[in-house]
């Protein structure tokens, strides 16, 4: 039953009209070398459901850890009491199945920066094979009006200087 699970899956994901998952980019996010900023993280026991494998909904916590790790580390010096950055959107494409115990490695990489928001996107990987991809939105956010902000110029630059130095972009 395993085998013809991960048949079917590679049958599905491997066909060229699913290889460009994502509108808006070019580059292709099941390739671990077209990512510069990875965290790890590992499988719990408890990120299992009654199929034995990682649950679907254990994937967003893993993307999530990735995206504030890449948030977090450019922007920290950024920061202020009064902006942050919230989740808009999260799409996540699942491509193969995850099993405990393991290590999942999450690729992450910005993307595109809009006048409020910014786009960046993940590769998920178990035993170096692709096993999910992601994209995620985020809002700049003013926390004392609750409302979509203009980012301070600094941290626009410095979202656009790294999406230059990724060479799929088309910044």
């Amino acid at each position: 039953m395993k085998r013809w699970k991960v048949y079917m899956a590679k049958k599905l994901y491997d066909s060229k009209k699913n290889s460009k998952e994502f509108k808006d980019i070019s580059i292709d996010l099941t390739k671990k070398e077209n990512f510069t900023h990875w965290t790890d993280v590992t499988l719990r026991f408890c990120d299992q459901d009654s199929l034995g494998h990682i649950n679907n909904v254990a994937y967003g916590a893993f993307v999530e850890a990735a995206r504030t790790s890449l948030i977090d580390g450019m922007f920290s010096q950024f920061k202020t009491k009064s902006i942050n950055f919230v989740l808009a959107r999260l799409i996540i494409n699942f491509r193969q199945e995850m099993y405990y115990p393991g290590i999942v490695n999450i690729g992450a990489l910005f993307t595109r920066i809009g006048s409020k928001s910014f786009t960046s996107h993940y590769g998920l990987f178990n035993d170096n094979l692709c096993v999910a991809t992601a994209e995620s939105t985020n809002v700049f956010f003013d926390l004392s009006t609750h409302e979509s902000i203009l980012p301070p110029k600094e941290i626009r630059d410095a979202i656009q200087s790294e999406i230059q130095k990724n060479p799929f972009s088309s910044f």
